[in-house]
């Protein structure tokens, strides 16, 4: 048997919580003499111990950690609940670190208030180009809403043109519209879960007729009508997507959820030049090395004189 110093010391915890634990009934000495008062501990209590730190320290109150033990669960069982745990805490990871990226955004925003620079706006035309795309739904426009969405599509799409065997022929390629309204609708936009106006956020990747044509597909567009999806037979949609006759363009530096800040200077500028938005921005993505800091992504807003 161990001393309660022992014990504590081949389980990594301290004696203190080994008496608590004791006292509330979650780990109880193998042996408590009688006289001294001194807690002894076997080697094979170290087990039970190790579930309690385990589930402790993944969120679960010690009331909920002494309900499962006392269900007795299996090592599998607990693995299961260790991992759906763990997932359940890293998401609320991402999720905070999202929120915090947002927060520094909006502070270099303010902070950058009264002193944005516009010497880098050029306004020019766009030209036509045909796009691999998959689309899906964000709950708004803003960044915390559209990267979750953005990220998983690019990496299907990336994945699908492998299959495939279609290489891209130039670089990423988003655009967003509002949510189509329904039939017999109040012609308001659609809503996401939280109230803010839902978007469709397309993720394209520049391709050609001839690489399509080399993985046994054709554009054949039925419509007739730029923007419409081609049925190609392929996973993914192959969309011809018209230029645009006027784009204030700006190059933004560094990830998408720090976009606010080259957004809102695009915004300035626009106002300052007699211009009007004509719709939601593009973004050109030119250079996506792994480490997000090095991202150059052209921003393609559409304007019309005001």
């Amino acid at each position: 048997m161990f001393t309660i110093g022992d014990f504590a010391q081949y389980g990594r915890v301290s004696a203190r919580m080994l008496r608590h634990y004791d006292a509330i009934g979650l780990l109880r000495p193998a042996r408590t003499d009688p006289v001294s008062g001194y807690r002894f501990y076997e080697a094979a209590q170290l087990a039970r111990l190790n579930r309690i730190i385990a589930l402790k320290d993944l969120g679960f109150s010690l009331q909920q950690v002494g309900a499962i033990l006392a269900e007795e669960v299996s090592v599998p069982e607990l693995r299961g609940m260790l991992r759906l745990r763990q997932a359940e805490l890293e998401a609320a990871r991402t999720a905070a670190d999202a929120r915090l990226a947002q927060v520094e955004a909006r502070l270099r925003t303010i902070e950058s208030e009264g002193r944005m620079s516009a010497d880098d706006v050029v306004v020019k035309r766009t030209g036509t180009v045909l796009l691999a795309e998959l689309s899906g739904t964000a709950a708004s426009y803003g960044p915390e809403d559209i990267g979750p969405v953005i990220t998983p599509l690019y990496a299907e799409l990336c994945r699908l043109l492998e299959t495939a065997g279609v290489t891209p022929a130039g670089p990423g390629l988003a655009y967003y519209e509002d949510v189509p309204e329904p039939s017999g609708g109040s012609g308001r936009p659609a809503e996401g879960s939280d109230g803010k106006d839902a978007i469709v956020v397309h993720a394209g990747m520049v391709i050609t007729e001839e690489a399509l044509a080399k993985a046994g597909a054709t554009v054949g567009d039925a419509s007739g009508r730029p923007g419409t999806p081609a049925a190609t037979g392929l996973d993914f949609d192959v969309v011809t997507l018209p230029g645009l006759d006027g784009a204030a363009t700006v190059v933004h530096r560094g990830p998408m959820s720090r976009i606010l800040p080259t957004a809102q200077n695009l915004a300035h500028w626009i106002d300052a030049n007699g211009y009007r938005s004509a719709g939601y921005a593009r973004e050109l993505y030119l250079e996506c090395p792994p480490d997000q800091e090095k991202w150059v992504t052209e921003i393609q807003e559409p304007v019309v004189r005001a």
